[in-house]
């Protein structure tokens, strides 16, 4: 049989999830066995997820394999184990990987799915068919260093096998040599009936975790159910210290140093907040923005010295000078955050110069200086050239003191901030817009809050092939880590010497260890100083690839690729093949870096000059193929004399011609807009999709995007009333076929194009469309239903279900009318209205929108939210444009 490739690549906190889909956890497929083993050793945790699957069909069947991993890990292997054979992934790089790549889906096979989901991981998916009455095994390993944060190093287990399970188990060991000074077990999954299922045993230097949970138990807690285990444990825990020189652990020839003194008195700071209130800061990011602000402000030292910088276009300042963190001085500040209001363009050179430009002018002997930058976009006015930009802010600040960017949503050019903040000693973190925005603003400032040495430098003798050994700052919580070579056999002894400025003054650590192996690992983990080493020397050489140019960066990422080959490590210069056992199967995935899209076509984009990335189903010879394609108006059938040894493929409008640039993309990883009916005087309906449109405040024609079908859609959802509306929709191209709706924890909603069904928890209510009119109140519920309409209200939240009639086809469309004051919603339909500003001049259609200039079409929408819907003109948008996310942030598994 021939023998196809398999290539993956993954991102991800420490957070794991291996789950079936809805279509594997029905009763002919059996996860019979479930087993994450996690093992930590001087902070280096290795785990291995192992599921076993049976088919339980008198037939062969496709069997899926999901994992949720986290950002900072590197899989280091992959296989599967089919009837006895083994099926291994090999780490290669990306090249050389290329040419399966490329066959495969020229072939149109499927590319192995990985989509970001939540804040700090990816799915990774793939499949492969098992035989009648078979099992296959699926088996990964993905290696990471926690870090410490704010006193403690986190692991977060995630479990979802989306059945009962008879084998689960997930077991950790923490092995750390200067001791386990605590160690706690929380998350959804250690509360409520599942805590007996847990289990965690302490001596001097190690600590175990199990939690064996039965069928029933899996059941049992606030997020599981009939499907099993939806939750998170959550392991927290810190080491002995009692050596303030640090920790010094040696193996085979491999040295890790860790440095984290307490003894140490408090830095006094000088911070400047720099706010972006530009116009796309509007809303709930302004109001978490002020949230964060007044808490941090509360939270300042008595002998810190802060200022307070606003800008759009134009940058204003609370006070021209650092002010002591006095009690007045700190209401008088509390008072100008909670005036902050959105308006304007995003002048971030101008603001970040003047921050630079306030702390050289009040210099303070004895302290440290930090500045914080929180935008959410581009720069749009005064200088708008990042390079520029990184330019003159790394001259100004003169490596004197770091530079924190904050980077707010989805829309940030966070490459941009990356490579800022890199240059000036600093990182970039993401702000995610979500509920808990303002908190995860304050946790930032909480590790930076309290810095006590700068200007370390770590000295080894007897080593080499050092991972970094400067740091321009140290703050209380966290841990400065240093990993080598011990290359002369004939070394006997390392000697560390730590120097460092503490309140101005000159400190230094030294110590002597043997360089005889002083771990005491267990045998089967002997090599896991050399693995540390590798995985922390390759991660610092990506992550100084933004800052390097030429042949020394060209250098640094052959060595980084080097280690990865060496060390299978998938990493973004690498790829994982994988032999499977069906032919012409081949999937493809790779590791995308920091607000990256993961590589694979957009889910969306703008058609612009008659070129559109096309999917076309029913057209041949495309064969299932993706193209990159040209429209042009002619007569059916008619072969287009420009397309000589091309292929072209007939419509009734004209003729497609592919690119002579022509790109194979596997047809399921993405659709696109169809040309709008002004372009070219043609209409097309090249993929099928649902068309939604969202509001223009003050505009006369509202914006719209479209949604590839098939899909399963979160429509709405508030956290807070517990109120959920999910859609699915598979042929129509107009809108759903079945929408259900929870509230609570009891009150299910189940409506379909022929009947609804309401259930409260005990009893079981049924409607059928078109009968009489008919009311069901119940406990803040309130159902009327008219002829081809249901009107519902769920605490808060009142909103129409319709059913439609069109063509013969029959689909339903929800009408939000009534949300809930203050509170943000998320989904589908969660936005609320959007500003927009048509720029004048330019030749093509574009619009400004949240700070953005985006290109549009003007296309048609039917405003299915009335009962005879009109048909309007739209401004025709790419969906991230809108939705500042993928499209699959907003899908679900199930309904």
């Amino acid at each position: 049989m021939d023998r196809a490739a398999f290539r993956l690549i993954l991102w991800g906190c420490f957070l794991i999830s291996v789950y079936s889909s809805p279509v594997t956890r029905a009763q002919n497929v059996d996860v019979y066995s479930f087993h994450m083993n996690s093992t930590v050793t001087s902070r280096y945790a290795t785990t291995t997820i192992t599921s076993r699957v049976a088919n339980k069909l008198n037939e062969s069947q496709e069997i899926l394999f999901e994992v949720k991993i986290p950002k900072n890990a590197f899989i280091s292997k992959f296989r599967m184990i089919i009837e006895g054979t083994s099926y291994d992934g090999v780490v290669k790089e990306k090249a050389e990987a290329q040419q399966q790549y490329t066959q495969a889906v020229s072939r149109g096979q499927s590319a192995g799915l990985i989509k970001s989901v939540g804040r700090t991981l990816e799915e990774f998916k793939t499949s492969v068919t098992v035989a009648a009455l078979s099992k296959v095994t699926f088996e990964l390993t993905y290696e990471e260093l926690l870090k410490r944060r704010l006193g403690k190093y986190e692991l977060l287990i995630n479990a979802q096998p989306m059945q009962t399970v008879t084998d689960f188990k997930i077991d950790v060991h923490v092995h750390e040599k200067t001791g386990i000074s605590f160690l706690e077990v929380k998350g959804d999954l250690s509360t409520d009936d599942l805590t007996n299922a847990i289990k965690t045993t302490r001596a001097d230097k190690d600590a175990w975790v199990t939690f064996y949970p039965t069928r029933d138990q899996q059941t049992k807690c606030k997020t599981c159910g009939e499907n099993g285990l939806n939750g998170d444990l959550l392991i927290t825990y810190d080491v002995e210290r009692q050596n303030p020189n640090g920790e010094m652990t040696v193996s085979n020839g491999y040295f890790f140093h860790s440095f984290a003194p307490s003894d140490v008195s408090r830095i006094s700071k000088n911070v400047v907040f720099i706010i972006d209130r530009s116009g796309s800061m509007h809303g709930k990011k302004m109001q978490q923005t002020r949230l964060a602000l007044l808490k941090i402000l509360s939270d300042l030292g008595e002998n810190d010295h802060f200022g307070l910088i606003t800008f759009d276009s134009r940058v204003d300042l609370w006070k021209r000078e650092l002010l002591k963190a006095t009690h007045a001085n700190l209401e008088d500040a509390k008072s100008f955050v909670k005036k902050i209001t959105d308006r304007g363009a995003t002048d971030i050179n101008a603001a970040v110069l003047e921050g630079v430009d306030m702390i050289k002018r009040h210099p303070r002997e004895g302290t440290t200086s930090i500045l914080i930058l929180l935008t959410d976009g581009d720069p749009t006015s005064g200088e708008t050239n990042t390079e520029k930009i990184t330019g003159n802010v790394k001259v100004s600040i003169g490596s004197k003191f770091p530079l924190y960017c904050l980077g707010f949503g989805y829309d940030v050019n966070f490459d941009f901030l990356t490579k800022m903040s890199m240059e000036n000693n600093g990182v970039a973190r993401r702000i995610y817009e979500d509920s808990d925005a303002d908190l995860q603003l304050q946790g930032f400032y909480d590790e930076v809050a309290v810095p006590l040495l700068t200007d370390i430098q770590l000295n080894y003798i007897g080593v080499s092939n050092l991972t970094q050994t400067s740091f321009n700052l140290y703050f209380n919580g966290s841990e400065i880590v240093v990993s080598g070579q011990i290359t002369d056999n004939s070394v006997e002894s390392v000697t560390t010497e730590i120097i460092a400025i503490s309140k101005g003054s000159k400190v230094t650590y030294r110590d002597t260890v043997t360089a005889k192996d002083v771990s005491d690992v267990q045998p089967e983990h002997d090599n896991f100083l050399e693995r540390l080493w590798a995985y922390l020397t390759v991660k610092q050489l990506l992550d100084r690839q933004v800052l390097l140019k030429g042949p020394e960066k060209e250098a640094s990422k052959k060595e980084a690729l080097n280690l990865s080959l060496k060390y299978q490590f998938v990493t973004s210069l690498t790829s994982m093949v994988v032999t499977k056992p069906q032919e012409n199967q081949t999937e493809v995935a790779d590791k995308p870096k920091e607000g990256a899209t993961p590589h694979r076509p957009p889910a969306q984009r703008p058609v612009s000059h008659g070129f559109a990335l096309l999917a076309i189903p029913e057209w041949k010879p495309l064969d299932s193929q993706m193209v990159v394609a040209q429209f042009r108006p002619a007569s059916p059938g008619q072969r287009h004399p420009g397309s000589s040894g091309r292929k072209s493929y007939s419509h009734p409008g004209g003729v497609l011609v592919p690119d002579p640039r022509l790109t194979m993309f596997p047809k399921q990883m993405a659709m696109v807009d169809p040309p709008s009916d002004d372009t070219d005087g043609v209409s097309m309906d090249i993929a099928p999709a649902v068309r939604f449109l969202i509001p223009a405040d003050g505009q006369p024609k509202p914006l719209c995007f479209d949604v590839p079908l098939p899909f399963k859609l979160k429509l709405l959802q508030d956290f807070a009333s517990e109120f959920s509306m999910n859609g699915e929709s598979v042929a129509s191209n107009n809108g759903f076929h079945q929408i259900i709706i929870r509230y609570k924890t009891n009150h299910h909603l189940t409506i379909n194009t022929s009947s609804i069904s309401y259930y409260d928890g005990q009893n079981n209510v049924q409607y059928l469309w078109g009968q009489e009119p008919t009311q069901h109140t119940q406990e803040g519920i309130n159902l009327i239903l008219k002829s081809n309409e249901i009107d519902v209200t769920m605490g808060n939240i009142r909103f129409v279900i319709l059913l439609h009639k069109k063509n013969g086809d029959v689909f339903l469309w929800p009408a939000i009318w009534q949300q809930p004051k203050g509170v943000t919603l998320s989904g589908i339909l969660g936005k609320a209205n959007i500003s927009y500003a048509e720029i004048q001049g330019s030749n093509k259609s574009t619009l400004k929108i949240m700070d953005k200039d985006v290109m549009v079409s003007l296309a048609d929408v039917t405003d299915y939210r009335f009962q005879f819907p009109p048909v309007i003109k739209c401004w025709h948008v790419p969906f991230k444009a809108v939705m500042k996310g993928e499209i699959s942030d907003f899908t679900v598994t199930q309904l």
